[in-house]
């Protein structure tokens, strides 16, 4: 048995879509287990680029079953087009499973996401408005539709009754127009009718690969620090993208996940609103957003740019339990003369090393830096560490040694094969 969770180690958009692609060869399955179409993977493979937001990096494999899972909001417009997306580009879809029991994102759902996020004024959370917060709370309201409830046509009508009725009264209150139940029944049931063929029990389909002793991926959207427990709240995602929500996003028990791997850039990023210690503000910040394209594959949004911040990265491993980390983005700092990691924060006269959860703490921490020579090399070529110039093979030990954890590998560029192996994950 080999069971592997790939999760972001800091805020998202770490490069996990590149890292699920490459170990997907591996893999015979892949699953995505939390999120929604707020989040996107691109993924470079032999110079063509491929933008998912739904559907698991691995389907670019044919031979490797991808499945979208029961902690997935599936919004089924979005999940068409993308299957039409690969359908152009050649791709094959047949190898994809839907969980039965995820969850669908509805009109009501996106229009709410738009008004409330307008009503918060300068307390604005960030949202994408794809509707995936608005569906999560349907969700623990107990009053959500679940794809299987979308395949009933009977069921279906009566659902959407019920929830118009409450969702046109709130869209009312906020002054907005609410919805019919026409507008909305036609097209989902043709999207129903599109998707049934993928829709399944997909819990029961990775425990059987699981009891096979398959290769199995679970693989995260977002990361540690958007996740709604243990992130920088409220400035979160709706859902758990740490490792523990593998097992409930999948429907797998603890015991059968093997290993942990956080994915986190040789630099830090994010989106949205909230505190951001190491955030460059100026020319260092704009060169790495150039150099790295940091802009959101969903929102085109450009990403707030910092140093690295091991802080963030120690309290990853602690709540994930992370087994090892890996490193992505290092050819980004190859003309930097010195690279800079946050060993802990100063707070109030303070050293702080672990991470602070108040918000007004950590919007007040100055980061504690570590200066490391640069490497002024073009890495993009390396395949081992052993090619990697001395100065970048410090820099990856410092990392180590600070969040005490291994780094198992390291991505050079955005290719798939642009990625050195330190240690195998399957």
């Amino acid at each position: 048995m080999s069971s592997v969770v790939l999760i972001g180690a800091q805020w998202g958009d770490e490069g996990k879509g590149k890292l699920t692609d490459f170990l997907a060869r591996q893999a015979d399955v892949v699953i995505r287990y939390q999120g929604g179409n707020n989040a996107g993977h691109t993924v470079v493979v032999d110079g063509r680029t491929f933008k998912l937001h739904l559907i698991p990096s691995g389907i670019l494999y044919p031979g490797t079953l991808c499945v979208i899972g029961n902690g997935v909001v599936v919004d089924p417009g979005v999940l068409v087009q993308e299957l039409e997306y690969l359908k152009r580009e050649g791709i094959l879809t047949d190898n994809l499973r839907i969980s039965e029991t995820a969850h669908v994102i509805m009109p009501y759902h996106q229009r709410l996401d738009e008004v409330q996020e307008e009503r918060r004024g300068a307390y604005k959370i960030g949202t994408t408005k794809r509707g995936v917060g608005p569906a999560y709370m349907d969700k623990a309201a107990r009053t959500g539709i679940r794809m299987v409830d979308l395949l009933d046509r009977e069921e279906f009508e009566q659902k959407l009754e019920r929830n118009l009725a409450d969702k046109n009264h709130l869209l009312g209150v906020y002054g907005s127009q609410g919805f019919t139940p026409r507008e909305i029944l036609e097209p989902y049931l043709k999207y129903a009718d599109q998707l049934r063929p993928y829709v399944t029990d997909t819990s029961l389909v990775i425990n059987e690969a699981i009891a096979a002793g398959k290769h199995v991926l679970f693989e995260g959207a977002q990361g540690t620090l958007l996740d709604v427990d243990h992130g920088t709240y409220p400035y979160v995602t709706s859902s758990h993208p740490t490792a523990g929500g593998a097992c409930i996003g999948a429907g797998v028990g603890p015991t059968k996940i093997d290993k942990v791997i956080g994915v986190a850039k040789a630099y830090t990023t994010r989106v949205g609103e909230g505190p951001f210690p190491t955030e460059l503000l100026g020319p260092d910040g704009d060169h790495i957003r150039e150099r790295g394209y940091e802009f959101g594959t969903t929102t085109g949004r450009p990403r707030r740019c910092g140093w690295l911040d091991a802080v963030i990265l120690r309290y990853a491993v602690r709540v994930s339990g992370l087994s090892a980390l890996a490193l992505t983005k290092l050819d980004v700092l190859d003309d930097l003369d010195t690279v800079r990691i946050c060993t802990g924060y100063r707070y109030k006269g303070e050293v702080l090393k672990e991470f602070p959860h108040g918000l007004k703490a950590l919007a007040e921490c100055t980061p504690i830096y570590e200066d490391l020579p640069g490497w002024k090399q073009d890495i993009t070529s390396a395949r081992s560490l052993e090619e990697l110039p001395p100065n970048a093979r410090r820099y990856i030990e410092r990392i180590e040694e600070l969040a005490g954890v291994p780094v198992a590998i390291v991505a050079v560029g955005p290719g798939r094969y642009q990625t050195v192996t330190v240690t195998p994950i399957f």
